[in-house]
């Protein structure tokens, strides 16, 4: 089956040969996850805080 890297959009054979799948390199791989980790890529929402409380009874959004 043939995919879309979602950083470079490069078609590539989606198999097991492909380590860095679903992109079709580990430069494109790190775009992406710098994406994320810079806040330019996000899920849209607002974060569910309540999974996270801690037993201090804080709101780890003032963290």
């Amino acid at each position: 089956m043939e995919v879309k890297c979602p950083t470079c959009e490069k078609m590539l054979e989606w198999s097991e040969k492909n380590p860095f799948r679903p992109f079709c390199s580990e430069r494109c791989k790190l775009i992406d996850l710098g994406e994320w980790a810079s806040g330019e890529r996000y899920i849209a929402g607002s974060p569910d805080w309540s999974l996270q409380q801690d037993d201090s009874g804080e709101d780890p959004s003032l963290h």
